[in-house]
Parts: structure tokens; C-alpha cells; sequence
């Protein structure tokens, strides 16, 4: 992947040289062109006009992690070898591992995990709910308020992959 590069001048001042006139340093929002693509240039005027070399590189992507992988790259930051942290809490084979240290440099956000109801199989209307912050599942009518919302991982967990479910979303179901 190679970066493509800006480069400025700017003096002591905090003024950056006009690339487009060639006379001189003038605060930033005056200059006609303040950047330009070839950094032998730049390093030349820098070195007949006084100033230093600015570089300008675009700001990599943040990559999307789930909660879990989240909690890795934040532990990892606490950690002395942070990269060792890394790879001794992923499995390489599924590329896991260069995910979280591109996540570590170039930072990440946490995608917002679906959730869904899930229909109880064999019941009229009857829809599995979490009871408060408890692992206890009960059955409840068909009111939607009282549905629960579950990720993929508790459906897996409470063994629901075969029942019917309908996605959440923020406002309301899907």
C-alpha cells in the first residue's frame, strides 16, 4: 500500500510558503497553494527559503471490532509488549491477529451488535425474554414490550439457533 503525500513549508512564524506565487510566507488562510506533491521541492525551498518540511499524510481507516476484540486492543495498551499481548490472546490462522495490531495503530470503533427477539418453538405468540441481568430465560406473551433483545452469541449460548427470530433495532422492531 503506498501513501500518497502533501508537503508545506512553515516557518518559525507558523506562516506557510505560497507554492503558487513563489514570494514568500503568509498565514495559511492566504496562500494560494500551501502543498505540493514532490518532496525533493519542498526539501529545496526549505533549503533556500528558510522553514521546515510539513508532511501531510491521509489518516488510515479505523477498523470496526466487536466488543471482545475491543477489549484485547484496550488491554494491549496497558500492556509492556503490547504486540505480544495481542498475539497471545488471538489465533493467527483466521487473520485475527493482524486485524487487532491494525486496530492498535490506526485506531478502531465497536460495531453495534444486532439483536433479536427469538420465538418460543410450539407456543402461541410465546417469545423467550431475559429476566433482568440474570441468565434466566422465561416465556412471555406476545407483548413486545416485554421481548427481550438477544445478540447472536446468548442465542448460541441458550442452544435458540432453531427457533424464529426478528431483528431490534433502535427504533423499534424490523
Amino acid at each position: 500500500m503506498s501513501e500518497e503525500k502533501l508537503y508545506a513549508i512553515k516557518n518559525d512564524d507558523g506562516k506557510y510558503w505560497d507554492f503558487e506565487d513563489q514570494d514568500g510566507f503568509w498565514e495559511l488562510n492566504t496562500v494560494g497553494l500551501a502543498a505540493i506533491a514532490g518532496e525533493e521541492d519542498a526539501k529545496c525551498v526549505a533549503n533556500d527559503h528558510g522553514g521546515h518540511v510539513v508532511t501531510f499524510v491521509e489518516e488510515s481507516k479505523k477498523v470496526v471490532l466487536s466488543e471482545e476484540q475491543a477489549q484485547i486492543v484496550e488491554d494491549a495498551n496497558k500492556y509492556k509488549f503490547p504486540a505480544s499481548y495481542i498475539s497471545m490472546n488471538t489465533d493467527d490462522y483466521d487473520g485475527l491477529e493482524k486485524l487487532l495490531m491494525n486496530a492498535y495503530v490506526n485506531g478502531y470503533t465497536v460495531a453495534k451488535e444486532k439483536k433479536y427477539n427469538v420465538k418460543v418453538p410450539h407456543t402461541k405468540e410465546g417469545w423467550y425474554y431475559k429476566s433482568g441481568d440474570s441468565d434466566l430465560l422465561a416465556i412471555c406473551p406476545a407483548d413486545k414490550k416485554l421481548r427481550g433483545k438477544f445478540t447472536e452469541s446468548e442465542i448460541e449460548h441458550y442452544n435458540l439457533q432453531d427457533c424464529e427470530k426478528e431483528e431490534v433495532t433502535d427504533d423499534g422492531i424490523r
